[in-house]
């Protein structure tokens, strides 16, 4: 299977080539991988082209957008600059992040995987980040999740999804949007992929209500919003992270705001 992998970047100069390097030792190799710069004021711009000068496979886009850090839709805005450029016969499509390592067997066992089972559309490891020199499972969703900075996407299951939402809660509502579709999604739970920087850690209080602002998009009911935030506010043991959440839910609903999918896939989310 021929396999695009799109990588946005912000200021990852710490974490790139450790990124780059481990993509380049695959097993199975990607056949194409486009680097998207979101106008990085650090090192960044000169390990890209490093990379750029010695692989044929990587390429670059740079955008000449704003480089705010905003969950979500920043991301999937910058996801999309590299789409345009993705070669028309790959069959997978990977959405990763510049901050993980992959071991060396990842693109071989996702391979695998959608191989498997056609109606397989979305496939993904685990990911596991460093506490007192041990890495640790990511402990802020089940193992079963397919989680955003590590998808790879078959191409049909991507299009009849209607591809990535440019907002927070991209990541769970695309899953859901899939089972809607009768594709599946697989997870890897013995692919352990290195996440240099844990989820959430650059996010400030204004980002935090974009996740109540994803959950209004996704057409949750305010008790199962209020549910859902609970939840996540334990397992980041951070009880303002609830009211933020909630915050969030209720300027969305105030400015009624666009939901991120029909009535009908909402009714099913």
């Amino acid at each position: 299977m021929k396999i695009t992998i799109i990588i946005p970047v912000y200021n990852e100069q710490a974490h790139l080539e450790l990124m780059l390097d481990s993509l380049r030792g695959q097993t199975t190799k990607p056949s194409q991988v486009i680097i998207v710069d979101d106008n990085s004021t650090d090192n960044t711009p000169s390990i890209v082209k490093k990379y750029v000068d010695s692989y044929p496979w990587i390429t670059a886009v740079k955008t000449q957008k704003t480089s705010k850090h905003s969950p979500g839709a920043k991301v999937v805005e910058a996801f999309y600059e590299g789409y345009q450029k993705c070669n028309q016969d790959s069959q997978l499509i990977g959405k990763f992040d510049a901050d993980i390592i992959l071991p060396p067997n990842y693109l071989e066992k996702m391979v695998a995987i959608f191989a498997s089972d056609k109606l397989v559309g979305m496939a993904a490891g685990n990911l596991y980040i460093k506490k007192r020199e041990r890495w640790v499972f990511e402990n802020i969703s089940e193992k079963t999740k397919v989680r955003g900075p590590i998808k790879l996407y078959k191409k049909e299951c991507f299009k009849a999804i209607g591809g990535l939402k440019k907002s927070i809660g991209w990541d769970s509502v695309d899953v859901l949007l899939a089972a809607f579709h009768g594709w599946k999604t697989r997870t890897d739970t013995n692919l352990h992929v290195k996440h240099l920087k844990p989820t959430g850690s650059a996010y400030t209080s204004g980002a935090k209500n974009k996740q109540g602002e994803a959950f209004y998009k996704m057409r949750y009911s305010k008790t199962l919003a209020r549910i859902a935030a609970l939840k996540l506010a334990i397992s980041k043991k951070d009880p303002l992270f609830y009211l933020h959440c909630m915050r969030g839910y209720s300027i969305s609903k105030k400015q009624k705001q666009p939901f991120m999918g029909s009535q009908q896939e909402g009714e099913f989310i």
